[in-house]
């Protein structure tokens, strides 16, 4: 494998390391994905004056757009999951794809699957993005072989499809129906779906009037644009010092969050949940496993300063219960070789949202900890007696997403 810390690694060098080590890590698994990322240019795609080092990173993401706010809008995803979502989209040779959020280089990914036979249609809500891509795709061979457009894909792509598959590249917090009428009957689409501020990359197959998951991949994408757009409810907790801390809701906020002001400014309690972790295992799924049974579930950013602020880098998670705020904590465990889960609470219902979040968190290690959950999506009008018995289920503007956990 070519050291990519070294000055004299070129980008041969580079690409093929990064899809030796995709493959090593399971993002890669079929020939078909294999062959379009050591064929395809990655640095060609980047930014001018971006490393190459970064560009061909296993995990590194890179700004092309931000709003007026500094806020990223646009975006070159991480090799490994674009890898993944080209995996989760069982591709074939010849199909005709789908790309909502444009940038050039996945789609020239996807070209190389399909082949000469198949149709790839790019689309972006964002003129200056479609622009850059159509201009990097042209300059890179694909100009004929892809077609960019404008559009806000929560209305479709008028005059194209039907879809064999569908490919997201934008943070949904809903399916839009306008592009389930343009998949076909057997088709596949893959999506970055938001769920009480969690996204996970979900691969899905048509199943009659509603979709089954076949994968699912941790990932964090730009929110979209548009008529889908759903921004947060956000809400500030100043503490004594004049510094905030926002409490970010996806949906369902508590009523009476007035009952929080100055929560900040009492003393702090904690509970502790006896559940156990080892150093660098992941525990991802218990942010999902949050966001879909931890009512008055929230993110969490704190300004530097406050006293949440070193814990919430790496956890930001937290919970409101009338007037109590808890966020979820670590202390150490397992002789220093792991850590203990907990919460940390404030407000005179402190510890009754402090309890709240470590029930949750004895029951996802209970239930959830060793199995991946299932999804479907049943939109509206659907049949919603195939839902599972067990399965819990949340609402969506068009829909129903529903979660089995084994």
């Amino acid at each position: 494998m070519a050291d990519i810390h070294s000055s004299a690694a070129g980008p041969g060098d580079l690409r093929a390391a990064l899809v030796d080590e995709l493959r090593a890590q399971g993002k890669i698994t079929t020939a078909l994905v294999e062959a379009s990322f050591r064929r395809v240019p990655r640095e060609r795609f980047m930014p001018t004056g971006t490393d190459l080092a970064v560009a061909y990173g296993f995990d590194n993401s890179v700004v092309t757009k931000r709003d007026e706010h500094g806020v990223a809008i646009s975006s070159v995803s991480a090799a490994y999951i674009q890898a993944r979502m080209l995996e989760q989209a069982q591709l074939r040779p010849g199909m005709t794809v789908l790309e909502v959020g444009s940038g050039g280089l996945n789609a020239a990914y996807i070209a190389e699957i399909v082949g000469p036979q198949g149709r790839v249609v790019s689309v972006d809500i964002d003129p200056e993005v479609v622009d850059r891509a159509a201009g990097l795709l042209e300059r890179n061979g694909y100009g004929s072989r892809v077609r960019v457009l404008v559009a806000d894909a929560e209305h479709g792509v008028p005059g194209e499809g039907p879809f064999d598959a569908i490919i997201v590249t934008v943070g949904a917090w809903d399916v839009a129906p306008a592009l389930l009428r343009q998949l076909k009957q057997d088709g596949v689409v893959v999506l970055p779906l938001v769920m009480n501020a969690v996204t996970r990359t979900i691969g899905f197959r048509r199943d009659a009037d509603h979709l089954v998951s076949t994968s699912m991949e941790v990932a964090g994408f730009v929110p979209m644009q548009g008529d889908g757009s759903h921004p947060d409810r956000v809400f500030l907790l100043p503490d004594p010092n004049g510094r905030n801390v926002r409490l970010s809701f996806d949906s369902g906020v508590p009523a009476e969050m007035s009952r929080l002001d100055g929560v900040l400014a009492t003393a702090r309690t904690e509970r502790w949940s006896g559940v156990t972790i080892s150093n660098g295992v992941s525990f991802a799924d218990l942010h999902l496993w949050f966001a879909w049974f931890l009512p008055g579930f929230c993110r969490i950013v704190a300004d530097e300063g406050t006293e949440l602020a070193a814990e919430r880098r790496w956890f930001p998670f937290g919970v409101v219960r009338e007037a109590g705020f808890a966020y979820l904590a670590v202390r150490p465990a397992l002789d220093g070789e792991g850590v203990e889960f907990g919460a940390r609470a404030y407000g005179p219902d402190g510890e009754v949202a402090a309890a709240a979040m470590v029930e949750q968190v004895q029951a996802w290690d209970r239930t959830g900890r060793h199995a991946e959950p299932t999804f479907g999506y049943w939109p509206t009008g659907s049949d919603h007696s195939g839902i599972p018995a067990d399965a819990a289920v949340m609402a969506k503007t068009h829909g129903v997403i529903s979660i089995s956990w084994p």
